[in-house]
Parts: C-alpha cells; structure tokens; sequence
C-alpha cells in the first residue's frame, strides 16, 4: 500500500510536470517527499558504485532507497506518458477550462508549502517577496524559437529537470521559453520519438544529480529562507497560468505563420481580463474552485499519511 501511494504522488508530479506553469516539486512538497526525493536521489553517490563493485545489491537498494524512486520515478513517467496525450487534447479544445484547474491548485499550493516556513519574520518575507518577483520576471520572457540540436535537446533536460524538482519554477514552462515544449513534451511523447527523448532523459540525469546535492544542502542549511523562496516561486508562477490568454505566434517575413514539425511556434502570451460574466467564466470559476479541493484534499491525505 505504502508503494502504491508513492505511485500515485509520483503521477501527481508526472501530470504537474506535463502543464507549462505548474511544478512536480510544487506537488512533491505539499505530499511531503520532497526532501525524501532529493535525499534519495543525492544517495547516487562513491558509497553507492563501491556497493555496486562489490556486489552488495541489497545494501545498495537500501542506501539508494531503491523502492523509493522506483515507486516515484515510475509514477512520474506512466504519467507524462498517459497524461501527454490528453493534456494535448484539452490544451486545444478546452484551454481556459484547463488553466483554471491548475490555477486554482497552485493558488491553494502558495498557502500549504508557507505554512511549512517555521518561523515568520523579517528575513523569510523578504525571500518570499524576492522569490515571487524572480518568479514574476521569468513570465515575462519571451520564448525562442524551436531547437532539435542534439546539444541543445541535452541542455533543455538539464535546465527543464533542475526546474522539475524546484517547488513553484515549472519544468515544462521553461522548455517553453526554451521553445522546445512542444517538440518535447507533446510530439516526441507521444510518438515515442528516441531521438529527441534520448538526448534530453540524459541532460535530466545529469541535471537532477548534480542540483540535488546543492538542493540537499541549502535545505538542511537555509530552511526557512529556502522554503520563503520556494513559497514565492509559486505565486509568482499564478501569472504564467492566467486562464485568460491570447497566444502571438512567430511569422515568417511574408507573413506566414513560421511552422516547426508541423506546429506555429508561439512568441508570446496576451493575458487580459474577462469584460463581461459568462457561461465560460463560471465554469472557469468552478474548475478553479475544483483545482483549490484537489490540493485540500492531497494535503489531507498527506497528513492522515503521515499520522
């Protein structure tokens, strides 16, 4: 049962990790193995190979917390597998219904990863006013156009997975300002593309364990000022998910919309504010509503969990 539900967290990151503007670190800290995963992850390390050399598989499963990251990993990947598909679909026939659920559920993440801030003061609203900035200011890049050069792919695993595991900093939204969102996260998912997954499942190898050191041992360090930080990242990453949004595309000098494997490659998002209630504000309203649940009801479960 224990693993089952490490299976479920890990599909919760899977399907965070898969919607540009949400963090699968977001959901692994309101589900309370966030400091597990990095712990588990920075075990990678001299002890491990001496373990592995010397043929003493059950020591090194137990020190690498093997079923751990199996449960995890493997929730995380059935997810982006399953998930991509129907995340495809509901980004092109129900976009703003989409957005407003995972609006509404890193509205809700803002309050349950500060309330985890031990002591409020001075120091730690500073870090939560300066990580809810930095946050804020990386919205407003514009994306680059798409890259399928193997270096670049294993550069975007690297800067997309070390944004997976940061609580509030969105994985899939930086592949979309690196412009490869779409390349990777729908078209090479989905149709299982190897030349295009391989180069970047190494640059996220790579990314996951040299940043989980560092991770490791700010949080063991800065708590406090970390999880401020954190807290920030994800308010300031609501702007990405405004549900209200019109998408300029990039064009080519005749005015013809510049098209990559097939798809327009997005410039830049227009968000505005609705001028009148409608059906589709209500309904927005509704699936917002239902994203704020869907956190009550994970950080709930968490803490029966944990009791």
């Amino acid at each position: 049962m224990k693993y089952l539900i490490l299976v479920l967290k890990g599909m919760a990151m899977g399907a965070a990790n898969v919607v540009p503007g949400v963090s699968g670190g977001t959901i692994a800290l309101i589900t309370g193995i966030f400091e597990e995963l990095i712990e588990a992850i920075k075990s990678f390390d001299t002890k491990a190979l001496r373990l592995l050399k010397d043929g003493k598989f059950k020591e090194l499963a137990d020190h690498i917390h093997l079923y751990f990251l199996l449960s995890v990993f493997g929730g995380i990947g059935l997810s982006i597998i399953t998930f991509a598909k129907l995340f495809g679909y509901l980004f092109d026939n129900y976009p703003v219904y989409l957005w407003s659920f995972f609006f509404g559920l890193i509205l809700a993440s803002v309050f349950y990863v500060g309330k985890t801030v031990r002591k409020i003061n001075f120091s730690s609203l500073a870090f939560f006013i300066a990580g809810t900035a930095l946050a804020m200011a990386i919205t407003l890049f514009n994306p680059a156009t798409q890259n399928d050069a193997w270096w670049y792919l294993l550069l975007c695993g690297v800067v997309a997975m070390i944004s997976m595991i940061l609580p509030g900093l969105s994985g899939s939204f930086v592949l979309i300002l690196m412009g490869n969102y779409q390349l990777v996260m729908i078209d090479a998912v989905n149709h299982l593309d190897i030349m295009v997954l391989l180069p970047v499942a190494v640059g996220a190898g790579v990314g996951l364990l040299a940043f989980s050191h560092l991770l490791s041992w700010i949080f063991k360090n800065y708590h406090d000022p970390t999880l401020s930080v954190l807290t920030g990242f994800i308010l300031g990453s609501l702007s990405t998910l405004w549900p209200w949004k019109n998408i300029e595309y990039l064009k080519n000098a005749d005015g013809s919309l510049l098209m990559k494997h097939g798809e327009p490659v997005v410039a830049s998002y227009h968000k505005f504010v609705p001028d009148a209630f409608s059906a589709e504000v209500g309904y927005a309203l509704f699936y917002m509503l239902l994203g704020v649940l869907s956190i009550v009801a994970i950080e709930y479960f968490a803490q029966s969990e944990s009791k």
